[in-house]
């Protein structure tokens, strides 16, 4: 009879130890659906203002409205634009204005404005989708009948290298700014409280990895499109700087370009968090721990 109560005994024992291991995974399972709102409320601001961010960058320089028309990527201005040392140059300079020049000229990526010193912008070009920059065709077209002039030859040569880069840029900045939106919503769904290695980790695991590549095809187009206005633009400051025929001041537009870089700096720091999200489910999330636990419990069993 004893043996028959130490057998009974030991099955009860069994069984609490059932439950206990049952309910410990029912509340891994629980703290694997928890979802940590302080984390997901933080991504989604980052993504909000990659966003933002990027309008700014697409809005700019498509009107004379404060903000908007101080966001462009290249200014150059053509009021001096025969030097001083030249023989009544100011002459010439006002000579050069009456036949239809302005005296400035900034570029954003919709279209160009243009303006006076004393007057700021008088006009600017319709917004057209795909704009490139072709300062030839502007100029030309903007002095009266019969009058020509001579751009440097730097210039004119690398128009064709402005026209490719400037679509690629157009077209990286709008699908950037559409998947921005998108991560607005669906990365924080890829964020768990430590979850254990299971079949629902492995489940989630598959659900995190096409939001990690969201993210990363984010940060992809934002970041290749500031890299094409970047170098596009800064080449292109260079090349009117080295007309030395011509007093061209070309300036680049700083407030552009730091909006353009802020919006790769948060979809930067979001494909980051949501890989390390999706590595933490795979690699990090307790796997030898659980593992461990799993062993001793079939040994104290045996």
């Amino acid at each position: 009879m004893a043996i028959f109560g130490r057998r009974k005994k030991e099955e009860q024992e069994d069984g609490v130890k059932d439950r206990d291991s049952s309910e410990d995974t029912l509340n891994d399972e629980r703290a694997f659906y928890k979802k940590p709102t302080g984390l997901r409320i933080f991504i989604a601001l980052v993504y909000l203002i990659a966003v933002i961010f990027l309008i700014l960058v697409e809005i700019g320089n498509i009107n004379k409205k404060a903000v908007i028309k101080n966001t462009y990527f290249l200014k150059i201005n053509l009021a001096n634009v025969i030097p001083e040392s030249v023989p009544n140059a100011v002459l010439i300079n006002t000579i050069a204005q009456s036949l239809g020049l302005h005296d400035f000229y900034q570029v954003g990526l919709w279209n160009y404005c243009a303006g006076y010193n004393g007057e700021g912008i008088t006009y600017c070009s319709p917004p057209t989708a795909r704009y490139w920059f072709n300062p030839v065709e502007i100029i030309m077209s903007e002095l009266l009948f019969g009058a020509t002039i001579s751009l440097p030859t730097e210039l004119t040569d690398a128009l064709s290298l402005v026209r490719t880069a400037s679509q690629w840029m157009f077209a990286c900045f709008i699908v950037g700014a559409c998947l921005s939106f998108l991560c607005i919503f669906l990365a924080p769904l890829g964020f768990s409280k430590k979850p254990r290695w299971s079949h629902k980790a492995r489940r989630i695991f598959l659900r995190q990895l096409p939001i990690t590549v969201l993210t990363a095809l984010a940060l992809l187009f934002t970041a290749v499109g500031a890299v094409v206005a970047t170098v596009m633009f800064v080449i292109f400051k260079n090349k009117f700087s080295e007309a030395a025929d011509f007093n061209i001041e070309a300036t680049l537009g700083t407030q552009m370009l730091a909006f353009e870089w802020v919006a790769v700096g948060m979809t930067l720091i979001g494909f980051l968090m949501q890989l390390g999200t999706c590595c933490g489910v795979c690699c990090c999330t307790g796997k030898r721990k659980a593992e461990r636990k799993r062993q001793s419990a079939i040994q104290e069993k045996h």
